[in-house]
């Protein structure tokens, strides 16, 4: 009958070795068979960025050669260097239909048919989210801003269905502010082409979702999407601000920040001028890729450091990714 208990056959397997060595005689060696080498696969990295100099003006003729790469503060080499001028965009807008935006409601239509007409090109896609406690897709991605507009007008009248994304959640509460972004860049932004963004107009509080902040974070940074956050928050008497009026500004800030892009204050600037800066973000940033010189998934965060050799030139880039 064949030995089956794994004692015994580990057992007789190390007296054989055993019986080897002792058999070998003195003088002679006799090598154990090493161990598999231990493989990591070193995935590219990829980072979109913008340079401004010191006007603030975006720098459109920035070469590889003028700005050094850091992981965690040793210096990667580039395998790739481009300009994203012709790359088509691949945009997500993702609005705050819970009742702290309610009051906004017109705005956000107005703000963002303006954003369709003076961002988005002939070889754009865009595609529309709505959120309270429930993620819905009110327009999956089309070049036509006529027809989002008509699916936000019927979504805001709830004269039409639409289609929930991510997984059915039970929510009790009304936002679910992480979510929305966690699913967008994971369902839709991170297999799609180009440039890849997502402009969330919120007011950055949340109590529904399944995912935290760092998460959310985490999962655009992954996926390479930049995360401008559109902030509407509706003050107390005499404009001053809640507890969670500035929980939520601390969020979409730190959103925007972590992921190379920027929060707007949608009561401070006028919706015009942001759009078109974001526009010619999109349009006039670079794109570099690099391995890692250290290559193993230990889970640990990479601080990214993209640090220009000029003077007077100022980076913007994601923070980071986590080894993974």
């Amino acid at each position: 009958m064949p030995i089956r208990d794994p004692v015994v056959l580990r057992t007789i397997a190390a007296l054989a070795v055993l019986a080897q060595v002792l058999l070998s005689g003195p003088g002679r060696v006799v090598r154990a068979q090493e161990p598999p080498a231990l493989r990591s696969t070193v995935n590219l990295v990829n980072v979109a960025f913008t340079a401004r100099d010191s006007r603030g003006a975006l720098v459109a003729t920035l070469r590889a050669d003028q700005i050094s790469l850091l992981e965690d503060g040793v210096e990667q080499q580039i395998a790739y260097f481009a300009k994203s001028v012709d790359l088509p965009l691949s945009l997500g807008l993702v609005v705050d239909a819970s009742g702290s935006q309610e009051h906004f409601s017109k705005k956000h239509e107005r703000d963002l048919e303006l954003f369709l007409e003076s961002v988005l090109g002939p070889k754009d896609r865009v595609f529309l989210l709505g959120f309270g406690n429930h993620l819905r897709l009110v327009s999956d991605f089309t070049a036509s801003s006529s027809e989002m507009m008509e699916h936000l007008r019927q979504y805001e009248k709830k004269s039409a269905s639409f289609p929930e994304i991510g997984p059915t959640e039970m929510r009790e509460l009304g936002t679910a502010f992480y979510d929305s972004i966690f699913y967008s860049v994971q369902e839709k932004l991170e297999k799609s082409d180009g440039r890849r963004a997502l402009l969330v107009f919120s007011d950055g509080e949340d109590n529904s979702s399944s995912h935290d902040m760092m998460t959310t974070i985490e999962a655009a940074q992954a996926a390479n999407v930049l995360v401008y956050t559109i902030r509407y928050t509706e003050t107390m008497k005499h404009g001053e601000l809640s507890a969670r009026n500035k929980y939520g500004i601390r969020v979409m800030d730190r959103v925007a920040k972590e992921t190379g892009a920027w929060n707007v204050d949608a009561s401070q600037i006028n919706p015009r001028e942001y759009f078109a800066q974001i526009a010619e973000e999109l349009r006039t940033m670079y794109e570099i890729g690099y391995y890692p010189s250290n290559p193993m998934k230990d889970d640990r965060f990479r601080k990214i450091a993209i640090q220009p050799k000029q003077d007077g030139i100022t980076i913007r880039a994601k923070s980071g990714y986590f080894g993974r």
